[in-house]
Formats: structure tokens, sequence, C-alpha cells
């Protein structure tokens, strides 16, 4: 933690106005202090490899770019600090598979803000309790063995290409891109894009080289 015992704390959120509210409200606390502000995944993994922060306030929706990603990526780059996510909302199976990469609780957004400020408190003091979902039938063991096409297509959604911009790619419809998505999504466990760039990080990198 930063000298004089202040929480060093990073804010990646896409917008604007959102980021500029909660830094005037962090910046009325003597114990916390914003370190960073940034709107995409890139920027806060460029700003971590260089700089130490404690916490890192985490939006999972962030326009095109998905914000869940970031946490496999954090966690690989050699973050070890606590990731405490904001969102306007998450489903049950989304929180757990958050819970499970690393984040250290969920706050949304809706709530007051004197929450949010707790839990940052509570989370660098050990003192949240860990979130914790029942996953009964939506648990599922993801399968290593991917086909080339389905190597082709989760490589394109890795680039962040969109369904048309990999059926151009690879020449085919975008409903046979679809088609190998939802195969895609069955074989991993997952349910969303960014899940699935997790995933192909977590599980499959070595397939996509």
């Amino acid at each position: 933690m930063a000298e004089g015992n202040r929480i060093r704390i990073a804010l990646l959120d896409d917008h604007t106005l959102f980021r500029e509210l909660l830094a005037q409200s962090l910046a009325l606390e003597p114990d916390l202090e914003l370190v960073c502000q940034c709107g995409t995944v890139h920027e806060m993994l460029e700003f971590i490899g260089r700089t130490p922060v404690d916490l890192i306030l985490l939006d999972i929706n962030l326009g095109a770019e998905q914000g869940g990603s970031f946490l496999t990526r954090a966690r690989v780059s050699g973050f070890r600090g606590k990731v405490l996510v904001l969102t306007a909302g998450v489903g049950n199976r989304e929180a757990a598979w958050l819970v499970d990469r690393g984040c250290s609780g969920i706050v949304f957004k809706n709530e007051p803000s004197s929450l949010l400020l707790e839990r940052i408190r509570q989370v660098i003091a050990g003192t949240e309790p860990k979130p914790h979902f029942e996953r009964g039938a939506e648990a599922h063991e993801p399968s290593r063995t991917l086909t080339a096409r389905e190597r082709e297509v989760l490589g394109a959604v890795c680039q962040g290409l969109a369904n048309k911009e990999i059926a151009q790619r690879l020449n085919i419809s975008e409903n046979s891109v679809k088609s190998f998505l939802q195969q895609l999504f069955q074989k991993t466990g997952v349910r969303t894009r960014a899940q699935l760039v997790a995933a192909a990080i977590e599980t499959y990198w070595d397939q996509l080289q």
C-alpha cells in the first residue's frame, strides 16, 4: 500500500462522466487515492505494468470491449492487487464466473457511493466476505479439443472481430460463424464473448499461436 496507508485505486470505465463523478467522491476520502482512470483494458494493463496499484475498480461493460477479460489478462501480466467490479447489472452465472477469476467483490452502480467506499476498505482489509454463487446445472467442464475452424473463429474473436468480419476473413457465412460460436460456448462452458476471450487465454492459447 502507498505511503501513509492510502489505498491506491485505479478506475477502468468507458463512461467519462461516471469516472469524473467517482473521482470527485474518492478525492474527499483521506485514505483513498485515485492514481489512474482510463476507458480501455489496454490502457489499464499498461498502467499497472509500471505503477503499483492496490485495487482496481472495473466496469465489465466497456462498449465494444468486455471488461471481464481484464481479470485473466491482469493475472497473466503479474497483477496481484484486488479487483472490485462495478456494474449496472450482472447475472448469477456471470457473477460466479467473475469470482472464479479473481474478482474480490461486486458493487452495483445504482447503489449509494457510501457503500462502494465501504466495500473498497473491506476488500483491502480482507473483511469483505467473498461472494459465493450456486452453479448447479450450469456447471460445465470445458473441453480442450477444438477443430481447426473453431480455432480460427476463436482467434478472430480474440482479435476483436465482429461476426461479419470473421465471415469475410474465413470466407464463410455469418450463420456459420454464429454456429461455430455456439459450439465454442458449449465447449468452453461460457455464454459471452468476453468470457470466451478469457477462456481462450486461460485454456486454448497454445492452440491459437
